[in-house]
């Protein structure tokens, strides 16, 4: 050994050591106060103050306790009861299959493959017993060991203890409501143990956090689907406006769910021009898919007009859903954007015969080069006609079918199957067929579906429970109202600069529009000042104008001629020209949505006599999780429960049968036992099978979740 090795420091035994001069043998006592260490003939009035001393005795000698053996006679009726180390006994090996790695999966293998896990088993016989006295009632310790054949935990290390290591209610409160922006329980233990200073000043591990939300979660699946039905039942009884329904296969089984609250209804009369609607966004663990209904709203950002969660994609599903959102929303939007989908088209045909169904050109235009072959679409300039076609409005639907035949013409492609198959539906998804759909442009593709599934991501796992799940999305809405509300707030609070003072077009569209509407009607009047002119004007006889326009701007050397009816116009001197109010959509306008209080979710005013009561139902549904976390099981109820099981298969030692043990055993019928403390002692040591083990004592048995969950 170097002479440097001498100064590092080595883990010292805690407590007395003695060493037995005959067998060499080492144990171990602790070295605690007097006053808190078991005496014999101490009494205590119940079993439960009994095991708190020993439990204290335990932790400050750097070891755990849990209950042991016990004799009852009768039943609720415990004589004699053991409370030992937690390293009491032995534990079984378990039979392993070593010729194949962990985490392999041979299935020609016949042995189960378990987690080779350490025991903190050693054997040993510390403990103290106690045995209740007549006609007083107590327990009074009538044996003590207090040697251990192990050493001691040290006191920095005695937070790792299981007896020392507990979530508290706000802990659990914590894990519960960070869950709900998708930051799973592994994560919830990194940010407390920053919060409160080091790992030991937590008072649980990961795998305590991973447990508690594992066993929360296995709470929640029994009961997950009525406790969102009566969560959302419950939303619609007090919130006014709000709307759900459910569909049920005849076993119960929930198969569809749609809902939506008063500001989406609101955000539909105004932003449901166009809608589009997507179901490819499978988000829990069910395998159930998440359809939101998206809009476009008055700064260009997504906006959810309802939600449903489905089982399939069945036509009648669709039209199931399609019906549910027409009864709440009261119409069906004008133009509603999808993939090619065959039953949701179907759905649609049969429930929203009056909506525009628009493909998306998206999911069309990106099959071409699959479709037609990639040496036609990078080796020639095929492709780039085509979109010219296809991804422009200017074009009127004759023109669009000329210049497609010319272009198929020219690449021999008029008799190819593919292109023939989408042009037969052409009205269905090319923008020239759309001009005269209001607000038609305003939605070409399903890829704010896309969008919005990726915002709902980021706050959803996709082995969330279903109440899990309507967290996750209460939490997203919150986080989408708010961005609108801020965006609200730049509008009014910003000023852009304004590049023409002196024309004052410029400036009302800044008053009138959103910031983000606003930066685009800038460019469209600054190229009308600077890049247009105006042509030859035709007064007509039945009220009627013709003028052209030259956009210096295009390639082409034309004029674009404009008819309008005389009463739509607005002529003055230019200094004082502004914009039609017939002209302006409010959907773009920055009072297009009234920002309220955030209260006014609740869809009622603080003066009304239900505010209270109703705002009591809302904090009563959003802190809900609260019920269960208060509800759940401890880890030593489960515990006590699970072995009270597992003991009723047992056989009896002395017969062999079943439904009894040695103790209660009448086959054959045997002698009362002695009141002695020798012969309940022998007793109990003959009598292994009735022990009680508390989980918290045995740490090598806890069960954790993979750590592929949200690390």
């Amino acid at each position: 050994m170097e002479s440097g090795d001498a100064d590092i420091p080595t883990y010292q035994p805690v407590g007395n050591v003695q060493v037995s001069p005959n067998s060499g043998r080492r144990t171990f006592i602790p070295d605690v106060d007097d006053l808190i260490k078991p005496q014999m003939h101490m009494t205590f009035d119940s079993l439960e103050n009994a095991f708190r001393f020993y439990q204290r005795y335990a932790k400050a000698g750097g070891f755990t306790a849990r209950k042991g053996t016990q004799y009852e006679p009768r039943k609720g009726v415990i004589h004699n009861k053991w409370f030992v180390c937690s390293k009491e006994g032995t534990k079984p090996l378990k039979a392993i299959d070593s010729t194949q790695e962990a985490g392999s999966s041979n299935v020609n293998s016949k042995s189960k493959i378990t987690r080779r896990v350490p025991s903190i088993r050693t054997g040993c016989e510390a403990c103290i017993r106690v045995k209740l006295i007549a006609p007083d009632n107590l327990y009074v310790v009538y044996y003590f060991e207090e040697s251990h054949n192990h050493s001691f935990v040290a006191e920095d290390d005695r937070y790792l203890l299981p007896e020392n290591r507990s979530m508290n209610y706000v802990q659990e409160e914590a894990v519960n409501a960070l869950s709900a922006i998708n930051v799973g329980p592994v994560r919830a233990f990194n940010i407390m143990r920053t919060l409160y200073g080091g790992f030991a000043k937590v008072g649980a591990t990961k795998g305590d956090f991973k447990n508690f939300k594992r066993d929360l979660n296995r709470y929640i699946a029994e009961y997950d689907a009525d406790m969102v039905i009566k969560r959302l039942r419950r939303k619609k009884e007090f919130m006014p406006n709000f709307s759900m329904e459910y569909l049920t296969t005849a076993e119960g089984v929930l198969r569809a769910l749609f809902w939506a609250d008063g500001d989406t209804k609101r955000n539909f009369n105004i932003f449901g021009d166009v809608v589009s609607f997507d179901a490819t966004y499978r988000r829990n663990k069910y395998n159930m898919m998440f359809v939101p209904f998206t809009g476009v709203d008055n700064h260009y950002r997504n906006v959810t007009l309802g939600a449903a969660i489905i089982e399939d994609e069945t036509a009648e599903t669709y039209r199931w859903l399609l019906n549910a959102f027409r009864q709440a929303f009261g119409r069906a939007p004008p133009v509603i954007v999808t993939d090619q989908d065959p039953a949701m088209r179907k759905a649609i045909q049969d429930t929203w015969p009056e909506s525009r169904h628009r493909l998306c050109m998206w999911h069309i235009m990106e099959k071409l080069t699959t479709k037609v072959g990639a040496n036609l679409c990078n080796s020639t300039d095929f492709k780039k006609r085509l979109c010219d076609i296809v991804w422009t409005d200017a074009l009127l639907p004759e023109q669009f079918e000329n210049e497609w035949g010319v272009i198929l013409a020219d690449f021999d492609l008029l008799n190819h199957e593919w292109l023939q198959s989408i042009y037969q539906i052409r009205d269905t998804w090319i923008p020239a067929y759309y001009r005269d759909q209001h607000m038609s442009g305003l939605m070409r593709t399903s890829s704010r579906s896309e969008s919005e599934n990726h915002f709902f991501g980021q706050f959803c796992n996709p082995n969330c429970t279903l109440v899990e799940f309507l967290g996750h999305f209460d939490s997203a809405i919150e986080a989408q109202r708010h961005e609108h509300r801020k965006n609200d707030h730049d509008t009014r609070h910003t000023n852009p600069q304004i590049f023409a003072k002196e024309f004052v077009l410029e400036q009302q569209a800044a008053n009138i529009y959103t910031r983000t509407i606003f930066f685009d009607a800038q460019l469209e009047i600054q190229t009308a000042i600077h890049k247009c002119a105006l042509g030859k004007w035709d007064d007509r006889e039945d009220n009627f104008v013709n003028f052209s326009v030259k956009d210096f701007s295009q390639a082409c050397t034309t004029f674009f001629h404009v008819m309008m009816r005389q009463l739509d116009m607005t002529v003055s001197c230019s200094c004082n020209r502004q914009f039609s109010e017939r002209y302006i959509m409010r959907r773009w306008t920055r009072e297009a949505v009234p920002n309220s209080a955030p209260g006014a979710i609740l869809g009622i005013s603080e003066s009304d006599d239900r505010y209270q009561q109703v705002n009591g139902v809302v904090r009563e549904i959003t802190r809900s999780a609260e019920s269960l976390i208060n509800r759940m099981k401890s880890n030593r109820e489960i515990a006590i429960i699970q072995s009270a099981k597992k003991k009723k298969g047992r056989e009896c030692g002395n017969c062999k049968r079943r439904g009894h043990n040695r103790r209660t055993c009448s086959y054959p019928a045997r002698e009362n036992a002695d009141d002695s403390s020798e012969s309940n002692e022998a007793d109990l040591e003959g009598d292994d099978e009735e022990e009680l083990e508390d989980v918290a004592g045995e740490g090598d048995d806890e069960e954790e979740l993979e750590d592929e969950e949200q690390e």
